[in-house]
């Protein structure tokens, strides 16, 4: 039986968009909603007489796609996939079945992952360790990603919660088959995850009255019948627009709904002892991706001073009131960290009984300054902290 996208396709034709709004009213799972819409922005040609009709349309997408997504959480988690988050950061591997996720995770970690040359060797969450420069890393392996994850295909919802909570996604593609990169990511946006990007710059402030205002510090593709169009569509008719750098509507869309995940991410393509020099050379892969053979242990050093980097690591050592500071075990925290966060992971008695501390380092006006729970902490820096009695 062909679903309700089809029969509209099929029924009007791509060349009549207009017949979309009558046709979608037949449609019977937000699924075929979804697809229906679409349809109907695939079909209907970008320019500027269009552009506040695609970014309706576009902002409509993306509420369907967030309601699906409320829908899919509804849904029971299947067992083994509750993963409690240990060591100073988490990392997931996502990629596609059999791309040697679990051969990666076994060469890098503690952890025995099941390996096998057929597709979902995985059944379930599988977690390992990384001790590299000090830090201890937790690396998800996660069951193959397939396209329509987003929707829970092939325990994609299962496997997308998980990401979520990641501090990094760590990629794995296939060197024969590149192309499932740009599939990955187009899931996990559809999920409300953004990959290797920051929020966009933009303050969105709701009033009572007086209409929509946009103030923008760059020039905008967008213009503000498009911009006006996409924040009616969210019902936002009072507001002050501020936008410190040029946007595309999806990034405006993701900004009105405040609830996108943005998470870092690498690129590892694997399985390259298995391709020729000459397919090597034809084939453009993203310019930051990393060339690894998992089974070979090739490129894995490269890979883990990687991940490091990207995790934003920073060294504190601390330093006992009247003693030598401890260099030779730092402790490892993430970029941002302030004292209070160095209090709760010594004891809760440290917070409670905090007086004052002392900082030497980068993060210091002066060497040996007083500083609070707040004070934000740099990499190398010194640390003493001194409580009541």
């Amino acid at each position: 039986m062909l679903r309700t996208s089809a029969l509209i396709t099929i029924a009007f034709g791509s060349d009549k968009p207009y017949l979309f709004e009558i046709a979608k009213q037949f449609a019977v799972t937000l699924e075929e909603k979804i697809k229906a819409v679409e349809e109907e922005i695939r079909s209907t040609p970008y320019n500027k007489a269009t552009e506040a009709h695609i970014g309706r349309l576009k902002a409509k997408l993306a509420r369907m796609r967030d309601e699906l997504q409320v829908q899919v959480a509804k849904k029971a988690v299947r067992e083994g996939y509750d993963i409690k988050r240990t060591g100073d950061a988490t990392v997931v591997i996502a990629g596609f079945p059999s791309v040697g996720k679990s051969t990666l995770l076994n060469k890098i970690t503690s952890a025995q992952s099941e390996v096998a040359d057929y597709d979902f060797t995985t059944l379930r969450i599988i977690p390992g360790v990384l001790m590299h420069k000090g830090a201890r890393i937790q690396i998800l392996d996660t069951p193959g990603i397939v396209e329509g994850a987003a929707s829970g295909r092939g325990r994609g919802k299962e496997v997308i919660s998980v990401i979520r909570s990641a501090d990094l996604i760590l990629f794995l593609v296939d060197v024969f088959n590149p192309q499932q990169l740009e599939v990955l990511k187009k899931e996990l946006r559809n999920a409300g995850i953004t990959p290797g990007e920051k929020p966009p710059e933009i303050a969105i402030k709701k009033k009572a009255t007086d209409g929509i205002r946009i103030s923008t510090t760059v020039e905008q593709d967008l213009d503000e019948k498009t911009i006006k169009s996409i924040l009616n569509e969210y019902k936002v008719h009072n507001a002050e627009v501020l936008i410190r750098q040029k946007i595309t509507i999806e990034q405006l869309i993701d900004a009105i709904l405040g609830n996108r995940k943005y998470i870092p991410a690498i690129v590892a393509i694997n399985k390259v002892d298995l391709a020729s020099r000459e397919y090597m050379e034809a084939i453009e892969f993203p310019k930051e991706a990393i060339l690894i053979s998992a089974e070979r242990e090739a490129g894995l050093d490269e890979l883990k001073d990687r991940i490091y980097c990207a995790l934003s690591f920073i060294r504190v050592y601390l330093k006992p009131p009247g003693e030598q500071a401890d260099l030779n075990e730092p402790m490892i925290l993430r970029r941002g960290a302030t004292i209070a966060e160095i209090c709760d992971r010594l004891h809760r008695d440290f917070k409670r009984n905090f007086r004052y501390a002392q900082v030497w380092g980068k993060s210091a006006k002066h060497q040996g300054q007083r500083a609070g729970l707040g004070h934000e902490l740099k990499d190398e820096d010194t640390l003493t902290i001194i409580t009541r009695r």
